[in-house]
């Protein structure tokens, strides 16, 4: 079965007065219905390669697939952030309903809809300063769904959570990975994340040295 994104052998450098190996030689396959977690400590490169597979990161070298084919643009793929990285200026509901208008096709469900989802209906018309950490990531998310995501790429979600509302965020991960059937990759340094998910890639210096079933 066609993986529905890779990597093959990519090698991110970034060149300065010291040059720095971002990722080495990596290879990583996600399928349409993965749950991985990138699991290592700040500066082993798990981002780099998130930001890789979605596009946001070219490599200096080695190959990026969607589905089988030179990846050619992200499209199909969405990220959530560590701090949510919701434009300021938009309420909760104009956050989604922007990130829905994008959207070629237009959003698998109406940015309402997306909020009810995430359990934020009535914060709609708040904006992220008037809405805690956990309910910012919430919102994120329901940005990332209105793109009809086949892959949702998240940069440690729960790094600026207490763990009570780190939960309820992985919690509602969980439930709308297996509602709305897409691939899930988490990058994380913290070994409990990792483990509610079905599989643990533990990257070091820029190297994947270890993969692992967990469910």
């Amino acid at each position: 079965m066609t993986a529905l994104a890779a990597c093959r052998n990519v090698t991110v450098v970034y060149r300065g007065a010291e040059d720095v190996t971002a990722l080495d030689d990596a290879t990583l396959e996600i399928a349409a219905d993965d749950r991985v977690a990138l699991l290592g400590r700040s500066g082993s490169g798990k981002t780099t390669l998130l930001h890789v597979l979605g596009g946001l990161v070219e490599p200096t070298s080695g190959d990026v697939l969607w589905k089988g084919a030179p990846r050619a643009a992200a499209r199909g793929i969405a990220f959530v952030f560590q701090g949510g990285n919701l434009l300021p200026h938009f309420t909760a509901f104009e956050n989604v309903a922007f990130a829905a208008h994008l959207q070629q096709g237009g959003a698998w469900l109406e940015p309402l809809e997306l909020l009810e989802l995430v359990g934020l209906t009535p914060k709609a018309d708040h904006l992220p300063s008037e809405l805690s950490g956990g309910e910012q990531q919430r919102v994120a998310i329901a940005r990332a769904l209105a793109q009809r995501s086949e892959l949702l790429l998240c940069d440690e979600p729960t790094g600026h959570l207490d763990s009570d509302t780190a939960e309820r965020v992985l919690d509602l991960l969980d439930a709308l990975q297996r509602e709305a059937g897409f691939a899930l990759a988490i990058a994380t340094h913290d070994p409990d994340v990792a483990a509610r998910l079905a599989r643990a890639d533990e990257l070091h210096d820029g190297r994947i040295v270890r993969e692992e079933a967990l469910a």
